[in-house]
């Protein structure tokens, strides 16, 4: 917890270093909303692992500490320092290439936070991630005021209609703007770090493996997958091919082509509740966890291991050819034919994959006994140790 409050106090003096500086550029929205940027790093601080981050990250992301569409590359810890990125072409220029996995923290929208969470992910991924950045606008504060940024899984998407505020008064081009500016063709209603995903997940030159989100940033998440999917069908197949999407602290519906979505929710967050949908069912309840994800606090939602635990843990992800499968998976039988599992002797390699035939059984000639494999069984729904279920195609309809 002093680990805590050691960086938010340092991340709260360099802000107020280069204030002045910002004062000069956009002085009536800059000094409009720094009170309230300053209240969403408190926040951060509390739902985030700020203390993963270094002093020298914490004055490097101070200046440009709510920057909505600004896109950080995170490696893990001890493996050098986070780089900012203003647009899509310099995070291509600095490494986007290399980099296989987005995520998209909520909360405050402080790129303290979303740097914190980016920082777990690395850790359990073993490699660096592309964190977007939700930021903090006029349109944000409208949206809150109207109870949005509290029920954002029901009344989140009011946030996109006030996106033009920012416009109008000016703000920083970061992410994907100038490219939602230059479409004229297409206008975008949505907001900037959703149109910034997009971007990022479109582009054919980037291949991503893992899709992670806490909080506001689930709704992101699904903002920008269902905008690409309808702009884009084959890019959108081509992603659901081979890209695992984990959640956090809500659930909230990914379009029907990716399968494998995996909710993590504390049994104790009420607030992440609050702005599930209530028809899709919890993939993993932590117990005794709530919303945040700092480690310092107690009840936090390990972010690191639990991902590394899906990881390790998970089933392969289902195909419509089982020919294709590196990994055994075996069919699911029918209720009624479902029997006992046999021993592993008894089921020869060639039976276990999916949609293979059972020889019949033969009579041994000395015994006069029955002898052959049972019927295959079908892989287990759940995990035992993880308690990760294979995602079924969820109904497009529901949002």
């Amino acid at each position: 917890m002093f680990d805590t409050a050691f960086t938010l106090s340092l991340t709260q003096f360099a802000r107020s270093l280069s204030f002045p500086e910002r004062l000069q550029h956009r002085p009536v929205r800059n000094a409009a909303l720094e009170l309230w940027r300053l209240r969403n790093i408190g926040f951060d601080a509390m739902f985030y692992d700020v203390k993963a981050l270094t002093a020298e990250e914490t004055f490097y992301v101070s200046d440009a500490i709510t920057a909505e569409g600004l896109i950080m590359i995170v490696p893990p810890t001890d493996r050098g320092m986070l780089t900012l990125c203003d647009n899509i072409d310099e995070y291509l220029l600095r490494g986007g290439l290399d980099v296989h996995a987005v995520v998209v923290a909520g909360i405050g929208g402080s790129a303290i936070g979303a740097a914190a969470f980016a920082r777990n992910v690395a850790d359990a991924l073993g490699e660096p991630v592309a964190a977007v950045l939700s930021g903090y606008g006029l349109g944000d504060m409208v949206n809150e005021a109207i109870g949005g940024a509290f029920f954002f899984g029901w009344l989140g998407h009011i946030r996109n209609d006030f996106e033009v505020l920012d416009d109008v008064v000016g703000r920083p081009h970061l992410g994907a703007y100038d490219k939602r500016r230059a479409d004229t063709a297409n206008p975008r209603r949505s907001s900037l770090d959703t149109d910034t995903v997009q971007t990022l997940l479109a582009d054919p030159r980037l291949s991503f493996h893992t899709l992670v989100g806490h909080s506001k940033g689930n709704r992101v998440l699904s903002e920008a997958l269902y905008a690409l999917k309808e702009e884009d069908q084959g890019r959108i197949r081509e992603l659901a091919a081979g890209t695992r999407i984990v959640t956090f602290g809500g659930r909230i519906a990914m379009p029907p082509d990716f399968r494998d979505v995996i909710d993590v929710v504390g049994a104790l967050d009420w607030y992440g509740e609050m702005n599930s949908r209530p028809q899709i069912e919890t993939d993993i309840s932590v117990p005794l966890a709530g919303h945040s994800t700092n480690t310092g606090f107690p009840g936090s939602l390990q972010v690191t291991r639990i991902l590394k635990d899906i990881i390790a843990h998970s089933l392969p992800m289902p195909v419509e050819n089982p020919d294709t499968l590196t990994a055994p998976i075996a069919a699911e039988p029918a209720p009624e034919t479902r029997r006992e599992k046999p021993p592993p002797e008894a089921r020869p390699d060639s039976l276990a994959r999916a949609g293979a035939e059972t020889p019949p059984p033969h009579q041994d000639p000395k015994t006069g006994t029955l002898a052959g494999p049972s019927m295959v069984q079908a892989a287990p729904e759940k995990d035992a140790r993880a308690g990760i279920r294979r995602r079924r195609p969820k109904d497009p309809t529901r949002k």
